[in-house]
This record gives structure tokens, C-alpha cells and sequence, in this order.
């Protein structure tokens, strides 16, 4: 005679008991982070991005408690400033892997510049919320050591950028200088595009923004004495 199978179960076998995710060395952590970076954009929050997030919410996403989301941060800001170092490391890991194809495909140190420039911008434009964040309440907050090294770790790619385009040492003055033109065009490109201030001038933006590129030279000139 055969004996009824346990509900659930194809096999006959009892159905295992339903479990909590489990997140193991810091999967929690980046879980969270990764939920984050999908909710900051899908608020697209302006310049208070990030003002909807709720850790909370978060954590029921992921499948865990909100004390567990709370052991990994302490409150909203603790959140927000992982988001922004995120941000900083995603921002230079794609602006670096332009920089390197342009390489091998064997341009020029300027189309590496171009290349990487362009990367810078369109990540803007790709992550509006997250770089109005990176960019914004926490930009000169130079307390959460974890933020503060992603920030310069993303303008180290535009030191060494600089450095190989002038073919100048990196802590040459003159580097500095070139690097913080260089910041300057790409960070005001991308602040342009996602005001929707360069809609006024063509139809194609992203042609508008890459014809730009292609016709800037950051390089540090000797100016005569008097000019």
C-alpha cells in the first residue's frame, strides 16, 4: 500500500523548510549596497537624491530583518555615503577600462583622454541620482575614510590620465593643473547634460559631447610673462 507523499514535495520527500537568505562575509553588506544603487535611480530624486531610501525597505528587498541591515549601517547617512563610494569606485573602474582599450587599440595618449572623459560622462548621465549623491551632501566631508579614499581614488584616474597626456612626472604642478582642467570640462559636461542644458544646442547630445571631447586639449602650456 502506498503511503501519501508530503505535500510539496516531488519526490516524496518532506519539503525543506523555508530559510532566511544567508550572507556570509560582508554578502549582506553589498546586497544592501546593490539595492540601494537600484533604488536611488528608480526614485531619480534630483538634488536631494537619496531622500526616499529607506534602509528598512531595503533590508525587506534583500530578505533579512531590519536589524540585520542595521549591523552593517547605522542609519540612513552611513547608507548613503556607501552608495556615493560606490559611486566613486564604479566611476573610475569605467573610466580606467576606457583609458586601456583606447591604449590597445594603439591611439594616442589624447584619445585615451577622450575616451576616458567620455566614460566620465556618460556614467553621469547613465546614474543621474547616484552622481548628484557622489557630488553633493557629502562631497567635502572628508570624515568617513572609506568615501574620502574612492573620491581620490576616481581623480587618481584623472591624475594619471593627465600625467601620461603631458608626459609629466604625477606630482608634477603642472600635472595637477592639466588634471583639474580636465576634471573640470568632463564634471561640467556631465552637470550639463543631466540639467538638460545642452538639449538647447542639439538634437544629439551624445554627439554634441563626444564632438566636444574630441576638440579639447587639457595639457599644461607655459604662458608668457605679462599675459
Amino acid at each position: 500500500m502506498k503511503t501519501p507523499e508530503s505535500p510539496g514535495s516531488d519526490d516524496g520527500k518532506p519539503a525543506p523548510e523555508p530559510t532566511e537568505p544567508s550572507y556570509h562575509h560582508g554578502n549582506l553588506r553589498a546586497a544592501l549596497i546593490e539595492a540601494g544603487l537600484a533604488a536611488l535611480e528608480s526614485n531619480r530624486g534630483g538634488a536631494q537624491a537619496g531622500q526616499a531610501l529607506s534602509l528598512r525597505e531595503l533590508a525587506r528587498q534583500v530578505g533579512v530583518t531590519p536589524n540585520a541591515a542595521y549591523r552593517h549601517f547605522a542609519n540612513k547617512e552611513a547608507l548613503l555615503k556607501a552608495l556615493a563610494a560606490e559611486g566613486f569606485r564604479q566611476l573610475a573602474a569605467q573610466s580606467q577600462a576606457a583609458h586601456q582599450t583606447a591604449a590597445a587599440s594603439g591611439a594616442g595618449q589624447q584619445e585615451g583622454f577622450r575616451a576616458s572623459g567620455l566614460a566620465y560622462v556618460r556614467f553621469a548621465r547613465a546614474n543621474p541620482s547616484l552622481f548628484r549623491l557622489m557630488f553633493g551632501r557629502f562631497a567635502s566631508d572628508q570624515r568617513d575614510a572609506d568615501l574620502t579614499q574612492a573620491a581620490m581614488g576616481a581623480f587618481q584616474g584623472v591624475l594619471t590620465s593627465a600625467s601620461q597626456l603631458g608626459g609629466l612626472p604625477e606630482d608634477d604642478p603642472r600635472t595637477l593643473v592639466s588634471a583639474i582642467i580636465a576634471w573640470s570640462l568632463v564634471h561640467g559636461l556631465g552637470h550639463l547634460a543631466l540639467d538638460g542644458q545642452l538639449d538647447h544646442f542639439s538634437p544629439d547630445v551624445d554627439q554634441l559631447i563626444e564632438t566636444v571631447m574630441g576638440h579639447v586639449d587639457p595639457r599644461f602650456q607655459e604662458r608668457p610673462q605679462g599675459t
